[in-house]
């Protein structure tokens, strides 16, 4: 049990050519989208605190809350759906792309 075959050895930092690129690829699009907006907006609080513009951010409401509130309570789960749709509809793409392309040199 302990020797694996190398066909189906899976490392994300080194995908193999075709599907698995382009597969690794939207997933560090994703995650990069959502840590820029989850911990990017904390940070930009975080580094404004005490001057004028972060006295603006939690100042400013929408939807009668708190920006800073509001985008962490309502925005971010908000956030998260939209990139799985995207995640969902990329990976979908690209599966049916490489199948076609797979067929094609079948035939």
């Amino acid at each position: 049990m302990s020797h694996q075959n190398k066909r189906y050895q899976v490392n994300l930092f080194r995908p193999k050519t075709g599907h698995m690129r382009d597969e690794v690829l939207i997933i560090f699009a994703i995650l990069f989208g959502w840590a820029i907006c989850t911990f990017g907006f904390q940070i930009v609080l975080a580094v404004s605190r005490g001057t004028g513009a972060g006295d603006l951010l939690t100042r400013l409401t929408f939807f009668n809350l708190p920006l800073h509130f509001w985008f962490t309570a309502q925005f971010l789960p908000l956030w998260f759906i939209v990139l799985c749709v995207v995640f969902n509809v990329y990976i979908d793409r690209i599966t049916q792309y490489h199948s076609r392309r797979r067929d094609r040199s079948y035939e």
